[in-house]
């Protein structure tokens, strides 16, 4: 179901949401960027599958999730982000909307937002210290603190069944996030940084432990794998450990 363009221009011209008006150009903005996101998710997600798309922010990639026939449940716990998703999805009865963040374990986090920069919250103090004086995260104010309810991977798919894939990208949080899963998945990514490759490390053992065996990534908003085939989790860490600052983030992908 594609979103209407009407509400996209309407989030725009919110003043209340003019600090996600970057985000929802990029978005919502190009259709070249979709086509080729649509094209590298196909490889994941098939019609009917159920995708849980844990820090969605304005919900592109539930946007993609939905073009292939999906059926989503998109995790975002800031209040302006999950507001704008429901006016985005309010009608798809196939997206379904969960306003909290994603850990280890159920009950409260402590997110850290960046008013300016809203795809960069997190609820991770470290991440805040690594980017401090950091390459490519200069200007980067994290100036509000909001509690925010908190959910596991094992509580929504109880809630909601075993999603075919799962996007986990919550800056900084992904190894607390797959600690909360205990579920054995088809297959799921996470992002990563360089600046805080630890997290990196920590979330690939944990997909290890789960029984994942294939890995590759896919760098900056690039759709497309960096491997022209996929690797052991040995050579994945090598390559995540030999990647130049400058890479700055991407996403690790995981298959069983």
């Amino acid at each position: 179901m594609p979103v209407n363009p009407e509400v996209v221009d309407a989030l725009r011209a919110d003043p209340a949401a003019i600090s996600l008006r970057p985000s929802l150009d990029l978005s919502y903005g190009d259709p070249g960027r979709a086509t080729a996101m649509d094209r590298f998710h196909a490889q994941f997600v098939r019609p009917d599958d159920l995708v849980l798309d844990i820090g969605a922010h304005v919900g592109d990639r539930t946007a993609s999730y939905r073009r292939l026939g999906a059926r989503v449940v998109a995790v975002e716990p800031q209040p302006l982000c999950a507001r704008s998703i429901r006016a985005l999805y309010g009608d798809d009865n196939q997206v379904t909307v969960v306003e909290a963040a994603c850990g280890a374990a159920i009950g409260a986090l402590k997110l850290h937002i960046n008013t300016a920069n809203p795809t960069v919250s997190t609820a991770s103090p470290h991440f805040i210290q690594a980017t401090d004086g950091a390459e490519n995260w200069q200007g980067q104010v994290w100036d509000a603190r909001l509690n925010v309810p908190a959910t596991t991977l094992d509580v929504l798919i109880a809630e909601h069944g075993v999603p075919a894939f799962t996007k986990v990208d919550v800056e900084g949080f992904e190894d607390a996030v797959l600690a909360g899963l205990s579920h054995p998945l088809p297959a799921l990514s996470f992002e990563f940084t360089t600046v805080e490759r630890a997290v990196a490390r920590r979330a690939l053992d944990r997909a290890v432990a789960l029984g994942f065996t294939r890995f590759n990534l896919a760098l900056g908003d690039a759709m497309a794998l960096a491997e022209p085939a996929w690797l052991t989790a040995t050579a994945l860490a090598t390559l995540l450990d030999a990647l130049p600052h400058s890479a700055n983030s991407g996403d690790v992908y995981c298959r069983r």
